[in-house]
């Protein structure tokens, strides 16, 4: 058995709080959902960043034990 699914989403304001590399974002439906994962040099960097340097300062955000 066959469903043949036309859908129409209109979408007018979406607010994505955040996204990371292993988040999934989905409007509508799917059969199958492929991966993609993209890495661009948009600064045109020909050599890596200098290594940070360590800071002794408490983080600003508490962190659980």
């Amino acid at each position: 058995m066959h469903y043949t699914i036309h859908q129409n989403i209109s979408i007018h304001f979406l607010r994505v709080g955040s996204i990371s590399n292993s988040s999934v974002l989905q409007i509508g439906s799917a059969g199958v959902i492929q991966s993609s994962s993209n890495l661009y040099n948009t600064g045109d960097f020909e050599q890596p960043a200098p290594e940070a340097e360590a800071q002794e300062q408490a983080p600003f955000v508490p962190l659980a034990f």
